[in-house]
């Protein structure tokens, strides 16, 4: 994906978490009104941190792995925005794991 079809994405995205149809929290001590998309996502992105340290692979061979560059596997560790579902599912099939959707037990 190119920088302006990125660029596009992440305004849907933007005008999605205004409508409040993606909830967010906000990440509070940052300069500017910053918000992340929950807890989740934080638990995904340390398990694929901790997959690519245990399989000893630097970000700049994932970066390779996946097409991307090293500078946007940083960003993506460093959880300074939310990833788009296609940087994190090249990194999945990167590191040699699949996705998969789970229904949930019914609760009550």
């Amino acid at each position: 994906m190119g920088f302006y079809e990125d660029m596009e994405k992440s305004l849907l995205e933007a005008i999605e978490m205004e409508k409040g149809n993606i909830p967010v929290t906000e990440r509070m001590g940052m300069p500017a009104k910053t918000y992340y998309i929950s807890e989740n996502e934080k638990e995904l992105v340390d398990g694929l941190i901790e997959i690519r340290k245990r399989e000893n692979i630097s970000q700049a061979e994932l970066a390779k792995m996946t097409g991307n560059s090293q500078q946007a596997i940083s960003r993506f560790e460093k959880k300074l925005h939310s990833p788009s579902l296609k940087l994190f599912s090249s990194i999945v099939n990167a590191l040699g794991y699949e996705l998969k959707i789970v229904k949930k037990p019914n609760v009550g």
